[in-house]
């Protein structure tokens, strides 16, 4: 293997991520990835064969931070502080791959492998989803049967989702996206719990709601 192989695969996934995020991933071909890297289409096809190949590996980095930071701690109970970790890992994930929630209709019905492979990660995200939320209620922040668990995992998975693709049909220019609209998607799913907090948790929750939230006005 040649010593450059390592930096010029890296280098190819970092320029494919950057350019799909700026452009969307059907604007953007391998020859513009080349020309962007400033190496032959053969370079790097020496390292992917096609572009969904660089598609797979940018889900499975995707994929992999989110079921790093989607778990319960380990020895301890659940804090509200917690819910800001969840909360903002969420936006840093969405934020860096969010390519990948703008075209993933596409993505999944270009590449049957993919789409089983979201498939799977869809289940573990629910999983563990439902697994944090139960844990909420056994830390009393939030009160919940088991079918308002299920429902509400459920709807804030649907919500984060969709997230950036209700923007892109509500602006004009769907390349002006930034974070702090995204944010606004992890507002949303704060105040799917509202009906639910517990009212010793109450002050610490409206914080966080401070804090996530953006004027609606700033989405149009």
């Amino acid at each position: 293997m040649p010593p450059s192989r390592p930096k010029t695969r890296a280098r190819i996934v970092q320029a494919s991520l950057a350019l799909f995020n700026e452009q969307g991933e059907r604007s953007v071909t391998t020859n513009h990835i080349a020309a962007h890297l400033g190496i032959s289409p053969g370079n790097l096809y020496y390292h992917f064969r096609n572009k969904q190949m660089i598609i797979a590996e940018l889900f499975a980095e995707y994929a992999a931070s989110v079921d790093d930071f989607l778990r319960l701690p380990e020895g301890r109970a659940l804090t509200v502080a917690d819910k800001t970790h969840y909360l903002e890992s969420l936006l840093d994930a969405m934020w860096r791959y969010r390519f990948l929630h703008r075209d993933l209709e596409h993505l999944l019905a270009a590449d049957p492998v993919l789409a089983e492979d979201y498939r799977q990660f869809a289940r573990r995200c629910l999983a563990h989803a439902q697994a944090i939320y139960r844990g909420f209620v056994e830390a009393g922040i939030l009160c919940l049967d088991e079918a308002q668990t299920e429902a509400l995992a459920l709807n804030a998975w649907i919500v984060l989702t969709s997230w950036v693709r209700f923007l892109g049909t509500v602006r004009s220019d769907a390349a002006t996206l930034d974070e702090s609209m995204l944010r606004r998607g992890l507002y949303q799913v704060l105040a799917l719990e509202g009906g639910f907090v517990s009212p010793q948790a109450a002050p610490a929750v409206q914080a966080l709601y401070a804090r996530l939230h953006v004027p609606l006005e700033q989405l149009f």
